[in-house]
Formats: structure tokens, C-alpha cells, sequence
């Protein structure tokens, strides 16, 4: 897991789509700088501590990569374009840290780096905090608001172009079907195997009368590819409230009429009021690219928000994982339709009997 923390709480994670963008002093840097980077090779225990301790020298923001697994929140609001069950533990952390070389006030890198280790050395006084060794390096011209853009470019999906905010549609594509989005919100942009086994599934069952519920909906770009084939209406439901800011750009993008996609915020899951809102025996089809873990306690409530002989599709589903999510649908009252795969990714597609 890539994470990065603030004394003061602020966080942000990698997410599967897109490499990670860092955040200092509360505000994205969007121009091109140059950086000092300062990494400590520590151990997991240690890194709220280290991360403390340096803010105290002015080091106030912190890239962390370690392979602690995911927490069961994490999991659960990683709704859309996830990824696979990462490598064992292993206790080890990296923690580094960036400073702007200003013009004309370079970093004094040999003084930084003997406050680091004196900061080190104390706190090796009262607890383990593994090799903590540093290494210096240096990051020129880093846009780290956009230079991840060179990893998305527009791509196929079968017959439907996905073409980013900042890309121009070729004269040759222009009569094409096309998916504008843009992956700055950090939510699926569908070049992921279980967006992709979602739409393929959703392109099989969805007609001009489908009332369609996408649970965990993050971009909204099931919902919306699902309007653009021609849809009734659709309803998501997401637990993060920055879903709403995401479908609306990307319902603008594409042209979709806010009245034909209805947003809510809340986990279904758990939350009567929320399943009361979503409403009952309503849905024609139900898509939810989540983690298997998530699906088995979804499903059987949201048969609750199917019509009798509606379509329930589902993806997020890692290979190893594919039997528990076929037991979970068959005794929530479905039939197995399809099981689909690609990559190491399944689909499960069932029928409200």
C-alpha cells in the first residue's frame, strides 16, 4: 500500500488508475520544481512517530510505501478499478520526504540530513525503529499534478473510445461512441479488467427501459456508459461524498441530463435509510465492482432492490475469490448466469430467481 500522512490527518492514497500525487503544506503544487527527496528505510511500528517527530524540523509532509494490507475501511470504499491482494507483510517501510530547491536557496542537504539522524537517534533511545538509514536523492522538473498524465492516453473498450479531458479525438474516430472522463478525480477511468468485465456484462442485459442501480460508483462511469447505450435511468450510491463532484463533471462531459442520474451517499450495506431511499424491487439491473470481500455481505440485500428476474452483475472479484462470491450469490436467491473472466479477474453475473 502507497499512503501518505500529516501530523494534522491529512492522508491520501494511491489509487489503481493513476500514480500518486503528493500534497505539502495543505496545497498541490501544480507547477514544475525541482526536489530534494530524503527516504528512511524503517519499520512499519515506527512510521506515525518518525513522521511526527520530523514535522518538528520541518519536514511536513511524507510519502509512505509499505506492504501493510489494506484496512477493512480501505477495502470498502475501494469500490471501483482495485486492486489485486498485495505481497505479505514484511515490516519494512520507506518514508521520504521532499524539499523545493528555490531559486537561488539551495536545500542544505548534509545539515537536513544530520538533523534527521539526530531526530533518529533519539528515538532509537526508547523504541526499534529498524535500519533507519537515509538516502538523498534528487527529483527535477516533477509536475506531480500532471505528470502522471503521459500513463492515460485514450484506449478501446470493444467498440467505445475512453479519451481523457486533455486528449483530442482523432477525425477518424469522430463517429465513433465515446466516453469522455477524467481521471484527475482519482476514481476508475476503465482501463482496469473489472471495469471492463462490468461493461461487457452490462452491454449483454441492459435495454431503453433498464432502470439500472450502480453500488459503488466512484466516477460514475458504469452509469454513464450504461445512459449512453441507451438506458432508462440510472441511480449510484458511493460512501465517499466526493462521488458527487466526479459524476457531475462526468455526466457534463458526456452530455448526460442530470435528471437521468441520480447520485446518494451512504453504505447500503448497513444503513436502512439508505436502502429505504435507494427503494425496493425498483432495479432492472444492479452492477457492483467491488471487492469480494464487500459483495458477499451486499448481495444479499441488494436482491432486495431488484426486480424478480432482474440481472445482478459483479466484478472486483480477484480469481481465488471466485467460489465464495458464486456461493454468496446462490444463497442470496440467484441463479448463475455467467462467469467471465480477465486477467486474474472474474465476473459474476446471477439472476434474481
Amino acid at each position: 500500500m502507497l499512503a501518505g500522512e500529516k501530523p494534522d490527518g491529512i492522508s491520501y492514497h494511491h489509487m489503481a488508475d493513476i500514480p500518486q500525487a503528493f500534497l505539502f503544506n495543505g496545497k498541490w503544487k501544480g507547477k514544475t520544481m525541482k526536489w530534494k527527496k530524503f527516504t528512511i528505510k524503517t519499520v512499519t511500528d515506527a512510521e506515525d512517530i518518525i513522521i511526527s517527530t520530523l514535522y518538528d524540523i520541518g519536514l511536513e509532509g511524507a510519502q509512505i510505501e509499505d506492504k501493510v494490507p489494506l484496512t477493512p475501511l480501505e477495502k470498502e470504499q475501494m469500490f471501483v478499478d482495485i486492486l489485486p491482494e498485495g505481497p505479505e507483510d514484511d515490516g519494512i517501510a520507506y518514508l521520504s520526504f521532499f524539499v523545493e530547491e528555490s531559486d537561488g536557496k539551495p536545500v542544505n542537504t548534509d545539515a537536513l540530513v544530520a538533523d534527521i539522524n539526530r531526530e533518529l537517534d533519539g528515538l532509537r533511545d526508547f523504541m526499534d525503529i529498524g535500519e533507519g538509514s537515509v538516502m538523498v536523492s534528487e527529483t527535477e522538473d516533477i509536475d506531480w499534478i500532471n505528470n502522471w498524465k503521459q500513463y492515460f492516453h485514450q484506449f478501446y473498450i470493444d467498440d467505445l473510445l475512453v479519451i481523457p479531458s486533455w486528449e483530442e479525438i482523432k477525425p477518424e474516430d469522430r463517429d465513433k461512441k465515446i466516453l469522455h472522463i477524467d481521471p484527475g478525480t482519482a476514481f476508475g477511468t476503465g482501463m482496469h479488467e473489472t471495469t471492463q468485465l462490468c461493461i461487457r456484462q452490462l452491454k449483454k442485459h441492459i435495454t431503453p427501459d433498464t432502470e439500472l442501480l450502480d453500488v459503488g460508483t466512484g466516477s460514475g462511469i458504469l452509469a454513464i456508459i450504461s445512459l449512453m447505450y441507451g438506458i432508462k435511468h440510472a441511480v449510484g450510491t458511493d460512501l465517499d461524498p466526493c462521488a458527487v463532484e466526479a459524476v457531475r463533471e462526468n455526466m457534463a462531459a458526456n452530455a448526460i441530463a442530470p435528471e437521468r442520474f441520480e447520485m446518494m451517499i451512504g453504505n447500503i450495506i448497513s444503513d436502512k435509510a439508505v436502502q429505504d431511499k435507494v427503494g425496493y424491487e425498483k432495479y432492472d439491473i444492479v452492477v457492483a465492482n467491488i471487492l469480494a470481500d464487500v459483495l458477499v455481505p451486499l448481495t444479499p440485500v441488494i436482491v432486495n432492490q431488484l426486480k424478480p428476474g432482474g440481472i445482478y452483475i459483479t466484478s472486483g472479484i480477484i480469481d481465488n475469490k471466485e467460489q465464495t462470491v458464486r456461493e454468496a450469490v446462490k444463497a442470496a436467491g440467484f441463479e448463475v448466469l455467467e462467469v467471465t473472466y480477465q486477467g486474474e479477474w472474474v465476473s459474476v453475473t446471477g439472476k434474481k430467481l
